[in-house]
């Protein structure tokens, strides 16, 4: 089912979670006990994120550094195939501009539609410091929209390769990114919702934020997403603070920022404390988010259900 059906024929509000593929040459027993943990919850679609290639350098015996070029956690196709099948959840595979082609894409899209996974969160990924050399007439989407055009030609038959005989459409529901902060690139806030809304003009259906600590900065999105004429459903996204080092780490990462009462109580914390203070700060998130209706919450766990446990614990669910 689509994530867009989920979310109109649901009478509260849904919980929805992203995990992490495990780096290459990890065992996936933990992210199936990741998953073991968060079904108890019932969500009914679960993202799974995508990694490019990227440089590596390594020194060698001489003094000299060789570069190397790999994809650090491949993966998502499988785990989209086992989320579907074995537990029987929608699964949201990202697919990502940087390091990828376009037929690269097409592929990955094709592949997809054969398991009978409908859904796609389209973005456009971080800069991995490496730029695939085009060879062959291959061509990149460079921007976000660019790759939510590729995956909406092909919900209309339309593919790379012209003059395709009975081209079969696709039918993806196309998901894509959101920044209430704003994205680091852009001038202002207004000009990146103006930007997000030339995304859903072009085919995306609905949009999950960039975390957020404050849930004000989250409903003013809301508004100016309104104001824009944007009217796909914006569903809000959270990360639960497990250490002192997120009040730094995070803000710098991901450009956001962290309200100072959390900052103030991580500093003054044990550091046996933090998970308990994060767990709470999210706790009051959702009450919130939840009393004012929002379609669904998704959760940003990555690899580890710990926390996750201890929020729906608090929730009763």
């Amino acid at each position: 089912m689509k994530v867009t059906e989920h979310l109109y024929k649901a009478s509260e509000t849904l919980l929805s979670f992203e995990i992490i593929p495990p780096k290459r040459g990890g065992d996936i027993k933990q992210l199936l006990t990741v998953l073991d943990d968060i079904i108890k919850y019932k969500p009914p679609f679960i993202d799974i994120t995508s990694h490019a290639a990227e440089i590596f350098y390594e020194e060698t015996k001489g003094g000299g550094m060789n570069m190397k070029v790999k994809r650090k956690r491949p993966g998502t196709l499988g785990i989209c195939a086992l989320i579907q099948n074995k537990y029987n959840i929608d699964a949201v595979p990202h697919v990502l501009c940087q390091g990828f082609t376009k037929e690269e894409t097409e592929d990955f899209l094709i592949e997809l539609h054969y398991l009978g996974i409908d859904n796609v969160l389209a973005i456009r990924g971080d800069e991995s410091g490496f730029q695939k050399p085009l060879k062959y007439g291959r061509s990149i989407n460079e921007y976000g929209i660019d790759l939510i055009k590729q995956i909406s030609d092909l919900n209309n038959g339309k593919y790379l390769e012209e003059g395709l005989l009975d081209a079969y459409p696709m039918d993806f529901c196309i998901g894509t990114s959101g920044y209430p902060e704003k994205h680091f690139e852009s001038p202002n806030l207004l000009a990146d919702i103006k930007y997000t809304k030339s995304k859903t003009d072009t085919g995306a259906s609905y949009i999950v934020t960039q975390m957020f600590f404050d849930n004000k900065v989250y409903y003013n999105y809301l508004e100016n997403c309104k104001k824009e004429g944007i009217n796909v459903p914006i569903i809000p996204g959270l990360k639960i603070v497990t250490s002192k080092v997120h009040a730094h780490t995070i803000p710098k990462n991901f450009y956001i920022d962290i309200p100072t009462e959390l900052v103030e109580e991580l500093d003054k914390a044990k550091p046996e404390h933090t998970l308990e203070i994060g767990v709470e700060w999210t706790y009051k998130q959702v009450l919130d988010l939840i009393d004012k209706k929002v379609p669904a919450i998704h959760f940003y766990i990555m690899q580890t259900s710990k926390p996750i446990n201890l929020l729906m614990k608090k929730l009763g669910l």
